[in-house]
């Protein structure tokens, strides 16, 4: 079993409550950006794959350079694995035309295989504190495939059962509200609750994007993709800048 060293300090945001809400609103984000990008600005899913893709990359290589956990360098690369999790997820059901079902399908087979090789290796999956570079990289891959897998999932339960934008994100709530129950009162793994609501949580903001953007008439706000993200990155700001003065608050202390 490999050991990480423990003299390495940390590289990833630990898991809170405002982690969670942090969390939903990135995945919010995640989707009214990506669909502003390849639907409000018509360049398609290829395109938005590859701007995504070197946004992503771009902030990962960041992430991956620095050696110390950095609230704003962290949240941007859980903003590009949800941005690009919705391109990957519309290119597979809209330009390979697979579908909703087998694109569902497709990504939960690569998130499963991530984890089973980061369990292979490391003989845990444990998701805080993380030291190790090539940990993280897994962390990472496992992220993206969750996200992918949320938007993937979000369009599937509107397409297949039919239900609005508001009901699906009172499905997926209520799965991350029946994870939270099994948290404080059972003792199933609190890493299996943690992969499931991470996993949910992405959906969860998916719907609620699509809430948020989606004409009235198909139960949505109507908002538009860039006013709804303008209002993400709001919010997503405000957070940051929250748990950054926490992080202050508990050195000086």
């Amino acid at each position: 079993m490999n050991r990480e060293n423990n003299t390495t300090i940390n590289k990833v945001a630990k898991i809170t409550l405002l982690f969670w809400l942090m969390k939903i609103v990135a995945t919010t984000l995640g989707e009214t950006l990506g669909d502003f990008i390849a639907q409000t600005l018509n360049l398609g899913y290829t395109i938005g794959i590859i701007i995504t893709f070197t946004f992503f990359i771009i902030v990962l290589l960041t992430q991956l350079k620095v050696n110390k956990y950095i609230s704003i360098v962290y949240w941007l690369v859980i903003i590009g694995t949800t941005t690009l999790g919705t391109e990957i997820s519309d290119f597979i059901d809209r330009t390979l035309h697979l579908g909703y079902t087998m694109g569902t399908v497709l990504l939960i087979s690569c998130l499963l295989l991530t984890l089973f090789l980061w369990y292979k290796k490391y003989e845990n999956l444990e998701v805080y504190p993380i030291y190790e570079k090539q940990k993280e990289i897994f962390y990472w891959t496992a992220i993206l495939f969750s996200n992918s897998l949320g938007t993937a999932f979000g369009d599937f339960l509107g397409d297949y059962f039919g239900l609005s934008y508001l009901h699906g994100a009172f499905v997926t709530g209520g799965v991350i509200i029946i994870v939270v129950i099994l948290h404080y009162f059972t003792k199933i793994s609190h890493i299996l609750l943690f992969w499931i609501a991470f996993i949910f949580t992405r959906p969860f903001g998916a719907t609620f994007g699509d809430f948020l953007t989606k004409p009235i008439n198909k139960g949505g706000l109507e908002l538009g993709t860039l006013n709804a993200s303008l209002v993400s990155v709001g919010i997503m700001a405000l957070l940051i800048m929250i748990q950054h003065n926490r992080q202050k608050t508990k050195r000086v202390e």
